[in-house]
């Protein structure tokens, strides 16, 4: 498998100099503590930065040689959060704006010309990532077909670049609960006939995955047959509690619970899946008979205390499908973002980011 990355959006600088500082903060101590001679990251550059990277081809190449220098390098984008990633409280902001807006468009356009001046000589593609559209609601027709437009544009943009370049710059959508497109099955259907396959594709988020409690293989078999590739693979894990209505598992779900960010929570019933937009409300309306999985990315290397799991079997079955499934093995990217916002934050940050990494590359394969 190709080198594993990991995400930026871990790390709350929204200008050039704050992403530059970073980099020296975590990713070369990072980097150094794996071992390894290059690092690679996928870089999350909030919407300012990434604009003004954009209109600027000194600033990008500047840019490209502090990532030399450091020893790291970048193959994909998470142009998923537009900015303000870290604020006290994210929740559905997140998710703005959406996909019919056209700040959207000029955003991940934006980003796609950034890529080109940092992909490294080894790299075969660049990817970006990037929401399920919207939440849910509102939605309507009319959002649909803005939102078709909007992706036809980014398309023909993607597909001029890769005839300018000689390589590809591929979106890639990322399911996740509670949006527009909340299962992989939905994306699927949603794009299969609606986008051009060559420059658009699916992000494949094992820990979204794992919350609609779909089979993964099968998922990634589905996929296949859609004619859409899995562009990127986020590496992550949800959690996941086998008796939430015990007071013990009720109490340790509970700790979880936390301001800044939405954690979905579906609970697996004979009768389908129930689902709850956050772990708060979960608590209060779900009838806790069965199991949950919750939208919290949680380190891949640290098993949570018992009554709790990991979703990390579900990660393992989707890598191993779409490594026998695909053409060609997909950018693979380690997205644990809520670090900060554990029960029990770490306190070195880049050791537990790499101690993540060689639990990513022991079991998946690839770098350090």
């Amino acid at each position: 498998m190709s080198s594993i990355a990991y995400c930026t959006n871990v790390h709350p600088a929204e200008d050039l100099a704050g992403v530059v500082a970073q980099l020296d903060r975590y990713a070369v101590p990072v980097r150094e503590e794996l071992g390894v001679d290059t690092l690679a990251l996928g870089l999350w550059l909030a919407e300012p930065v990434a604009r003004g990277l954009a209109a600027d081809g000194t600033a990008r190449r500047r840019l490209a040689a502090d990532l030399r220098t450091r020893g790291l390098e970048v193959s994909t984008l998470n142009a998923f959060p537009y900015g303000g990633f870290h604020h006290d409280v994210v929740k559905h902001s997140v998710y703005e704006p959406p996909w019919t807006d056209h700040r959207r468009t000029g955003y991940t356009i934006a980003c796609a010309v950034v890529l080109a001046d940092l992909l490294p000589d080894s790299a075969d593609y660049g990817s970006i990532s990037t929401l399920p559209l919207a939440w849910r609601e509102p939605w309507s027709r009319a959002d649909d077909a803005r939102a078709q437009a909007s992706l036809d544009i980014v398309g023909r943009f993607l597909r001029d670049e890769a005839a300018r370049h000689g390589r590809p710059i591929r979106l890639a959508v990322e399911p996740e609960p509670g949006c527009v497109l909340d299962t992989v099955a939905d994306a699927v259907s949603w794009l299969a006939d609606r986008v051009d396959h060559d420059h658009i594709g699916i992000c494949l988020d094992t820990c979204h995955l794992a919350v609609s409690f779909a089979d993964p293989a099968e998922t990634v078999k589905a996929i296949r047959r859609s004619g859409l590739s899995v562009v990127k693979v986020q590496a992550s894990a949800a959690l996941e509690v086998a008796e939430p209505g015990t007071e013990e598992g009720r109490r340790a779900i509970a700790a979880f619970a936390e301001p800044r960010y939405l954690h979905q929570v579906r609970e697996n019933t004979p009768g389908g899946v129930l689902a709850a937009d956050d772990l708060p409300e979960a608590l209060d309306t779900l009838p806790a008979a069965h199991p949950w999985r919750v939208h919290f990315h949680v380190p891949l290397h640290a098993r949570p205390a018992a009554p709790l799991t990991s979703t990390t079997d579900v990660l393992l079955t989707a890598v191993d499908a779409v490594r026998s499934t695909a053409d060609a093995v997909p950018h693979v990217e380690v997205e644990t973002y809520t670090w900060n916002v554990l029960p029990d934050p770490v306190d070195d940050l880049a050791a537990g980011i790499a101690a993540e990494l060689r639990w990513a590359a022991d079991h998946l394969g690839g770098v350090a």
